[in-house]
């Protein structure tokens, strides 16, 4: 059986010298300090490697670690990009294609950026709630304890007041009032002009096509980035075939295709149409190590960067104690 520890990154860029030094992300020579860990303590290979152990059982070697990076960012072919290339490190891609074709920002990225513009989280649900009792009546919302009761909860990423946005933000309120509310308080407090944020937030389909002709997989993350497991079975199907029409005008092919599920939401009707569209590899968020084995290629899971020392010289942690000292177990017979 091949074992296999799949990293996910967001945002990778310097962010002390950005314009919102406060976004969730990684700082640019952290990552530099994070791959020489996993190059002093894996071996990263590519998806062309992992799709090949899924098919034909080709053992993959001890150790196997596989870079992912979801998002379709700007910093990620600026900055991530050359020194992937220069180390000669094969990584994976995920860009959400309608932000890409589109120059559309989506809506969990005004989110980071509405709460990386320096407003206090408390403050900046005084707005929110402020705005919600102005279309109570319209919408028929519940009062604003119910929200705080039902979804002020910490994580292992967010205070409970930031979970709290975050939820009312993506999910928890009505589809027409969310977007609304979003760009108000987008225009507000990050940028008027979405249209130039978008354009300087991802990356663009020639520098995409660059990735891959430089050996980088670009794979789906959907089109409109949404919660796959929100549609119809008939809207994830749409979604998907959205996203390979744009995967074919990147690389020209979708053969041994991959995708990263948006949030890592998935159900039974995304794995049967995968399979369905001979997906080879399919990616969730859930924080485990992966095995490479056929029935359970659609829901690969991942850690995060979070999950692994930034320094070149730490001592391996936990998840790489659980994938070494097996390693090095059975070289020794």
């Amino acid at each position: 059986m091949n074992s296999l520890t799949i990293v996910m990154y967001h945002y990778v860029r310097e962010l002390r010298k950005s314009r919102f030094p406060g976004i969730r992300g990684l700082e640019l020579a952290l990552f530099k300090e994070q791959l020489a860990y996993l190059r002093k303590h894996y071996v990263i290979v590519s998806a062309e490697s992992c799709v090949e152990a899924l098919r034909d059982g080709t053992p993959l070697p001890p150790n196997a670690a596989l870079l992912t990076f979801d998002d379709g960012f700007v910093d990620h072919y600026v900055s991530v990009f050359p020194i992937l290339d220069e180390s000669g490190v094969s990584a994976c891609f995920f860009p959400p294609g309608q932000a890409i074709v589109e120059r559309r920002i989506l809506d969990v990225h005004k989110i980071h950026f509405i709460l990386a513009a320096g407003t206090d989280p408390t403050a900046l649900l005084d707005t929110i709630f402020r705005e919600l009792d102005s279309h109570r009546k319209e919408y028929e919302l519940p009062a604003n304890d119910y929200y705080i009761d039902a979804f002020a909860v910490a994580n292992r990423f967010d205070t409970k007041e930031v979970a709290l946005i975050k939820r009312l933000l993506q999910t928890e309120l009505p589809a027409a009032l969310r977007g609304r509310l979003v760009d108000v308080l987008f225009e507000r407090f990050v940028a008027e002009d979405q249209d130039v944020f978008a354009r300087e937030l991802y990356m663009s389909v020639d520098q995409l096509r660059h990735l891959s002709r430089r050996g980088m997989t670009i794979g789906a993350h959907g089109w409109t980035h949404r919660w796959m497991d929100s549609l119809t079975a008939e809207e994830q199907e749409r979604e998907i075939d959205q996203s390979l029409d744009f995967l074919t005008s990147i690389t020209g092919s979708t053969e041994n295709w991959v995708m990263s599920y948006p949030y890592g939401g998935y159900n039974g009707a995304t794995t049967k149409i995968l399979s369905s569209k001979r997906c080879a590899m399919a990616f969730t968020t859930e924080v485990n190590l992966a095995e490479l084995v056929p029935d359970k290629s659609l829901i690969l899971p991942r850690i995060d960067t979070n999950d692994l020392p930034r320094d070149a010289e730490a001592s391996p942690n936990g998840w790489t104690s659980r994938i070494v000292a097996p390693a090095f177990a059975s070289a020794l017979g």
